[in-house]
């Protein structure tokens, strides 16, 4: 078991400067400080004012900031909490929703609207809270920045004339990584972690959650980071024990090396890897595109003669929107977004969906069993009783009390994973059993789909709560799930009007995962 300061070596780690720097004996490390670049250059030009002139031009530039800020807000939307970025504690992502939130799982997470009260239920209360979270913002994949380079660079070359809108890509540089957590992401991860304190803070104040991340990386730096916001939180509660708050809390680090068992990240169903159920969702995606992209197509070469954009580099020019979107620190909206209307930002929400509910859903044969390990470890978690499964469960991990700690104190989880990951996972539980499979010649809206869209189930730093509390009157725990904000109904085990489950009837309802799923099928 790594603890965070250790690990921070080992995965380049490079904290978001906090708030607090010193408090209640507490040592906190001053990082770089996210800054306006625009409001230093005001500093030193007014510095460079006369005297007398000082108060008068501080009271002008000031007045004129208020409005400009007045009229931000005004657009991208009020929160709880005011920031310069475009993300926040309470809502998540907050500007341009009507493009952002269709961006599948390159969105930032955004809170989605409930139809059942998230709220504690009246004489209840919450004994135990696990988060399962994705990763916060990143760069591009490996193979996916190169395609992007290549892609600007052809356009750059061979494009006679940029239309109307499109003149800033000839001044474009193509800069982003690959694979790396943003600066915007980090700031998600510990956006996140503050509001997981706050909502669970009965227990969070005196109570550390027990922290295991998939070995990647951006994983592991996602789960330092909430740890960082968690933290935060707590040494700011006047009535939490944060004199004894060690941090940075352990975290255990499951390998992603081939081979390795682990229910953070798949790779052991060899038919699922490499066989023919890893070329069903490409294969729903393509029929898609072939329908919704070509006359975005020909607009894109109309206005870039010369580059020859095909259908598939469509889908890469529209990727750029989202992804120099969250590379910006504050994740102001990129202009490659406003080359696409919001119908063609829905059909690639769409275009996006398919590849998840295809690629590692019921969509695929064996997507849900690629979730069975988590859903297992849960059981245990949720009954206090081992571990009981043969698929991709890590058994010298879950037999220890030291890595897989259950009952006593631990009434508080967070595990960090991938968003392919946690589509198996919310499929194991049949969280999504209500949705009919999608089509792939039109697009279906979230509300003929029951809730499913890559953007509502596993943006960039996605959050699912699990949930138990004991309620006034009844001799049983519930349990309840909260995705994103939005509490399921839970209707394979009878959730009731409030979307809770017996926790009796929640296990059995898990009889899929108890039985190891199709296990079998992958080594076929």
């Amino acid at each position: 078991m790594l603890p965070s300061s250790k690990a921070n070596d080992a995965h380049k780690y490079q904290a978001v400067s906090s708030s607090e720097h010193e408090i209640q004996g507490h040592q906190v490390q001053r990082h770089h400080s996210i800054e306006d670049p625009a409001a230093l250059d005001l500093n030193r030009h007014l510095e460079s004012f006369k005297e007398e002139n000082r108060k008068r031009t501080t009271f002008i530039v000031m007045g004129a900031i208020g409005f400009f800020l007045f009229l931000y807000w005004a657009i991208a939307g009020s929160s709880q909490r005011l920031s310069p970025s475009c993300d926040s504690v309470d809502l998540g992502f907050r500007c341009q929703p009507h493009i952002s939130q269709f961006w599948g799982q390159y969105s930032p997470y955004f809170s989605i609207p409930s139809e059942i009260p998230t709220g504690v239920p009246d004489q209840c209360q919450i004994t135990f809270a696990q988060i399962l979270s994705r990763h916060g913002a990143r760069d591009p994949t490996s193979s996916k920045t190169t395609k992007y380079a290549q892609l600007v660079d052809r356009i750059h070359s061979n494009a006679t004339a940029y239309g109307a809108g499109y003149s800033f890509i000839k001044d474009y540089d193509y800069v982003l990584g690959a694979d790396q957590l943003s600066i915007f992401g980090q700031q998600q991860m510990i956006n996140s972690g503050i509001k997981y304190y706050e909502r669970y803070q009965a227990l969070a104040k005196d109570t550390t959650p027990f922290v295991r991340s998939s070995g990647q990386d951006r994983v592991v730096e996602s789960a330092m980071n909430w740890t960082q916001g968690f933290h935060d939180a707590r040494i700011k509660d006047k009535r939490s024990k944060s004199e004894k708050d060690d941090y940075p809390y352990p975290i255990v680090i499951i390998s992603e090396d081939t081979g390795s068992n682990n229910t953070l990240d798949h790779g052991l169903c060899n038919e699922f890897e490499s066989g023919f159920d890893s070329t069903i969702g490409d294969s729903a995606q393509a029929t898609w595109v072939s329908i919704f992209t070509p006359s975005i197509t020909d607009r894109l070469n109309e206005n870039l003669p010369g580059a020859n954009i095909t259908n598939a580099e469509t889908i890469n020019m529209m990727d750029l929107c989202p992804f120099n979107t969250v590379a910006d620190l504050h994740g102001f909206i990129s202009p490659f977004c406003s080359l696409f209307t919001e119908d063609e930002w829905h059909a690639y929400d769409y275009y996006q969906s398919l590849g998840k509910y295809y690629g590692s859903s019921w969509g695929n044969p064996l997507g849900a069993t690629q979730g069975v390990g988590f859903t297992n470890e849960l059981i245990a978690r949720l009954t206090n009783t081992p571990v009981d499964d043969h698929t991709s469960t890590n058994s010298t991990l879950d037999d220890s009390r030291q890595t897989f700690p259950i009952g006593g104190k631990t009434v508080l989880y967070a595990d960090f994973s991938h968003d392919n990951d946690m589509t198996g996972i919310f499929s194991a539980m049949g969280l999504y059993n209500e949705t009919a499979p999608l089509l792939n010649t039109t697009v279906e809206s979230v509300e003929s789909t029951n809730g499913y869209s890559a953007a509502w189930t596993v943006p960039f730093a996605a959050r699912a709560y699990f949930e138990k509390m004991s309620c006034v009157g009844t001799s049983e725990e519930f349990v309840r799930i909260v995705v994103n904000d939005r509490v399921l109904p839970l209707k394979t085990c009878g959730g009731d009007y409030l979307g809770r489950c017996a926790l009796s009837n929640f296990v059995d309802s898990l009889s899929f995962a108890r039985e190891g799923g199709d296990w079998d099928k992958c080594f076929v």
